[in-house]
């Protein structure tokens, strides 16, 4: 409900053009319901998907199911995935890499995409800067489902390892029918950031080259301010 296929952060059509030029197959790690997926498919693009989650991974195919859509959707994570493909391009939008939110585990990730992309392949991910981390503040926000329940989330910010660079909030999700309470489900949530030239030498210390740094999907245009989105796009070329 939070992210329906096609849902655009103003990434969308950003991806559709960065990628346009890609004749080879497209990998997208923590694919999710398929929001940006499925517009990529139906541009006639070849892409494959993974998540973590196995129950993402099931949406994601109904939502391709109900558009004749079937790529190739698999189980895995970022840091450990392994295949004999080699990509032409590897997408991660909306700043879904900062869940990795161990320092090595998100480089041995990085690794893994520069591994799986062919020679002048390119990575395409988000992230987005810290801003400010005000512990014990509450966030709420609400759905409605089709059946008429309506869920709650109440987000609390608990912690900030400003050393380590990562912050932990507690969700609190309830759903409601006819007034009454009948589920709850608690979520111990971590996300990393980095500096915008930090991420730069990382990628460039993985071995990525032709590193441009774009915000809020206008390409090429540095960022300003901290609350905008930042994209890498960085290319795999070997001597």
């Amino acid at each position: 409900m939070d992210k329906p296929v096609g849902h655009s952060f103003g990434d969308v059509k950003f991806y559709i053009d960065r990628l346009s030029s890609v004749h080879g197959t497209i990998l997208e790690p923590a694919t999710g319901t398929g929001r940006i997926l499925i517009p990529l498919l139906e541009e006639g693009m070849d892409v494959d998907g993974f998540d973590s989650s196995s129950d993402m991974l099931e949406i994601c195919r109904e939502n391709c199911e109900k558009r004749s859509l079937t790529p190739n959707l698999f189980h895995a994570q970022m840091e450990s995935f392994s295949l004999e493909t080699e990509y032409e391009a590897i997408i991660i939008p909306t700043g879904t890499f900062l869940l990795l939110h161990e320092r090595d585990t998100s480089i041995q990730a990085l690794k893994n995409f520069y591994k799986h992309l062919r020679n002048g392949g390119k990575l395409i991910l988000d992230i987005f800067l810290q801003t400010e981390a005000p512990v014990g503040e509450v966030s709420t926000r609400s759905w409605e489902c089709a059946n008429g329940d309506v869920i709650t989330l109440e987000d609390k910010k608990v912690d900030v390892d400003y050393v380590r660079q990562y912050t932990i909030s507690h969700g609190r999700y309830e759903r409601w029918r006819n007034g009454k309470l009948i589920e709850t489900e608690l979520e111990r949530f971590p996300l990393r950031w980095y500096g915008i030239e930090e991420f730069k030498m990382i990628l460039g210390d993985v071995g990525f080259q032709n590193i441009e740094i774009s915000s809020n999907y206008n390409l090429g245009e540095y960022p300003t301010s901290p609350d905008q989105i930042v994209t890498f796009e960085a290319v795999k070329i070997k001597e």
